[in-house]
Order: C-alpha cells, then sequence, then structure tokens
C-alpha cells in the first residue's frame, strides 16, 4: 500500500472516530491491558451504550359499529379503518419523539355492537395497564363508559358525538371533547355565511334526533350573528327505498295551498341531514329555487378536509394517503388528534403519574399545532377542544371560521371561544 493510501484509510478512521464521538458514543482505544484477545495486534474498542428500557403507553380505541340507514351515495360510507387510521398516525409520530425519552407507545383497538359491550372492553382494558381511550361511539355509550370509568384511572376522548349536552348539563371531568359540538359547528357555518352577506336562509331538515338537534343549533345561530331563517321545512322520506324519488325540497306551507305563491326570498338552503339521506340531492330535484347548498351537505363546516394544504396539512394528507390508500376524513383527524394529545402530555411530563398527565391534558400548559395554524387546547370549563373549523366543499377549503369581527366579552384574546357554548353560558359542573 502507498504512503498516500495509507493517509486516506486514516482520514477516514478518524472521520468515523470522530463522528461517535459527536453522536455521544463512548469511544476509547484499548490499552495492552485490557485489549480483548485477537489474532490481529492493536485495535479500537468501541463501547455502544444500551438503549434507555422504553415505558409503555397504551393507548386503547373503542369503536361502536351499529347499523345506519345507507346514504344517498356509496361515497359517503365510511371505510373499515375510519379512526383507527388516523390515531395509527399520531402513534407513529408519538413514537418518533418517545424514544428519545424513553416511551413506547401502541394502540389497542376493540370494535363493539353495544354500550354494555363497550364496557365490558375498557373494563378488560383498565384491567391491562390501559389509562388513555379514544372513543368512537353514541353519547349514551360514551356516558356509560364515563360512568364506569369515573373512580379510575382513565381519560377518556370523544371523536364522535356532537351532542351539545356532553359539554353542559351531561358534562363528564374523565371526557375530552375532541369533536365539534353541534353548536361549533353551525357557529363555524354561520359566521362564514353572514360575512359574505347571505343571511336569508331556508332551513330544510330530516326527521332523525340528529337532523333536528343539528336544525336547532343552526336556528341558533342565526338568531346569535344576525341571519334570518324565511322558511322552515320538513323533509318526509316517501320513496320507498327508490332512489330515483329522493332528494325534492319540500315546499312551503303557503305554496302548497296557492299554486301562483311566489314564496320566499332567500339566498342559501340549509340542510340538516347527518345520515347523508336526502342532502346531497338537493336541490337539483325541484321543490325550490337553485341556491347555494349548505349545512350538513355543500358548503359544510368540519375539523377536516382532503382538499386543506396549509401549516403542514398537504404533508399531513399525504402521509396518510401513502400508507392507508385512502383520503383522510374528519373523523381519522379528530382520531390523530386524541392520541397526540396523549402523546404530548406524557412526553412534556415523562415519568408523571396519571393525575399529572390528567391535570396537564386540562390545563392551560398543552399546546397543539395540528395542522390549523394556532396553537389549540381544551377549554377548561367543559373539555372541548378549542379548535379553528374548516369552512369547506367536497373538494376545496373556502374559508376557516371564527371569522373576525365577531367580538366577545368571555375571552376577547380567545377568537375560536365565539364557537359554540362560551364559559357565561355554560351549564357544566364537574
Amino acid at each position: 500500500m502507498q504512503f498516500k493510501d495509507i493517509g486516506r484509510c486514516f482520514s477516514r478512521a478518524c472521520v468515523f472516530l470522530v463522528s461517535f464521538c459527536l453522536a455521544g458514543v463512548s469511544v476509547s482505544l484499548a490499552s495492552a491491558e485490557d485489549a480483548p484477545q485477537s489474532d490481529k495486534p492493536g485495535g479500537v474498542s468501541v463501547e455502544i451504550p444500551q438503549s434507555p428500557q422504553l415505558t409503555p403507553v397504551p393507548i386503547g380505541y373503542i369503536r361502536e359499529v351499529v347499523e345506519h340507514p345507507r346514504p344517498a351515495s356509496r361515497l359517503d360510507v365510511e371505510p373499515i379503518d375510519a379512526g383507527i387510521a388516523g390515531a395509527k398516525m399520531a402513534i407513529d409520530e408519538n413514537n418518533a419523539g418517545g424514544k428519545f425519552v424513553g416511551d413506547l407507545y401502541s394502540l389497542d383497538a376493540a370494535t363493539v355492537a353495544s354500550p354494555d359491550k363497550a364496557v365490558e372492553a375498557l373494563g378488560k382494558m383498565i384491567e391491562s395497564g390501559h389509562h388513555y381511550f379514544i372513543v368512537d361511539a353514541s353519547a349514551e355509550t360514551l356516558l356509560k363508559l364515563s360512568d364506569f370509568a369515573k373512580d379510575k384511572d382513565a381519560l377518556l376522548f370523544n371523536i364522535r358525538a356532537t351532542d351539545v349536552s356532553l359539554r353542559q348539563e351531561d358534562c363528564r371531568k374523565n371526557i375530552m371533547h375532541v369533536v365539534p359540538d353541534r353548536y361549533m359547528l353551525a357557529d363555524a357555518l354561520a359566521q362564514y355565511l353572514v360575512l359574505q352577506k347571505w343571511t336569508n336562509w331556508l332551513l330544510v331538515y330530516g326527521s332523525t334526533p340528529g337532523d333536528l338537534a343539528y336544525a336547532d343549533a343552526i336556528k341558533r345561530a342565526a338568531q346569535r350573528f344576525g341571519a334570518t331563517l324565511v322558511d322552515v321545512r320538513e323533509y318526509k322520506d316517501t320513496s320507498g327505498g327508490r332512489r330515483d324519488d329522493v332528494g325534492s325540497i319540500p315546499p312551503g306551507k303557503q305554496a302548497s295551498n296557492d299554486a301562483d305563491f311566489a314564496g320566499p326570498d332567500y339566498q342559501v338552503i340549509i340542510v340538516a341531514d347527518e345520515d347523508q339521506l336526502f342532502g346531497p340531492y338537493m336541490p337539483y330535484r325541484g321543490g325550490a329555487d337553485p341556491r347555494p347548498v349548505a349545512g350538513t351537505t355543500g358548503l359544510v363546516a368540519t375539523t377536516w378536509s382532503p382538499g386543506h394544504e396549509k401549516w403542514g396539512a398537504t404533508q399531513a394528507n399525504n402521509h396518510f394517503e401513502k400508507d392507508y390508500k385512502r383520503l383522510m376524513l374528519p373523523i381519522d383527524y379528530q382520531a390523530y388528534v386524541a392520541a397526540r394529545t396523549v402523546g404530548e402530555a406524557v412526553t412534556r411530563n415523562h415519568g408523571a403519574d396519571f393525575a399529572t398527565v390528567a391535570a396537564f391534558i386540562h390545563g392551560p400548559d398543552l399546546q397543539l399545532a395540528p395542522f390549523k395554524g394556532i396553537k389549540q387546547q381544551y377549554r377548561p370549563w367543559d373539555g372541548q377542544f378549542r379548535q379553528p373549523i374548516l369552512i369547506a366543499t367536497d373538494k376545496v377549503p373556502v374559508s376557516m371560521s371564527p371569522q373576525r369581527g365577531f367580538p366577545h366579552a368571555a375571552h376577547p384574546d380567545i377568537e375560536v371561544d365565539t364557537l359554540g357554548i362560551d364559559e357565561p353560558d355554560s351549564k357544566c359542573k364537574m
């Protein structure tokens, strides 16, 4: 070997040693006494420290699957991994940082068909050491889970139930609400429509309890932000299951009696159809003048849109599509936020007990930034996640609420508290 080759090898060895030292790896030259016996003289002993033992942080996922009416479009049928995929994406992110502080996150999912089965699944997970639970279930099931866990070290994250009562008279300290309630969603939409000066609304609502509750939220939002419901009509399904008969906007009462009646002058059709049974057909099958459609179909208020591209959302959507071969849905985003909440709180309180972590999640020091441009946290008076709401079509987000110009007295520095129930109006007594 020529001298220049020996020099080159020596230089590479130096770079190798320096790289190890900069990485925090202990490197020592072996002496003649303590060097291991080898057929080759000399040598380098590299002491690589063992990885710290990781502390398990299991997160439970309880998903209630019940029969629902078939939506008007098969595109509205949720995929089998809806929600769970979003939670898995968050678990991966939690572990990317958790390995440096010594935490190992995992997700254990249980699919149930009744409140009693949900309680049974929760009990088994608590016995196996779980403290944090993502719950994709109805309000009834969520409350039963909460009551079962009230004296246990368990915190539930609601990602499905939009019932206002869960944040009011039925609120629980062991439930954090990632999903917005109907008041928040209706307020977010109303603020945008009013800002656009679309203030005359035709409200068409279905007959399910969810439809009636959303219609009530729309009525409240209209009164709160200065819109007018020029007419309110109930949609009654008389199709007998025939899809070609679905979706005509019912005429007003006076129009039914007077064929020459022109009808009220409205600028927007607001639809309350949470199961998507008839809303997607409006207004394409007659019964009303053509107008923009909003509410539960058309222009909607939502936590997530596959078309959202700001504040890292493009990367989140691309990452999700690559791993799960579909678009990220709002239920996926809500499960993602729930699991990331646990990851952030556990990391910030590494080694602390459950009570300390739970108090941190309830408190003002938790700061999440899930792709909406501001730091977000949970409201201390009812456990509702403070978050901006996207105003979006099925393809693109067109705005984000809260909109500017709707001040409030309770927390004027926190604009998202103009959405939903502000602290002075809260009936929650945790």
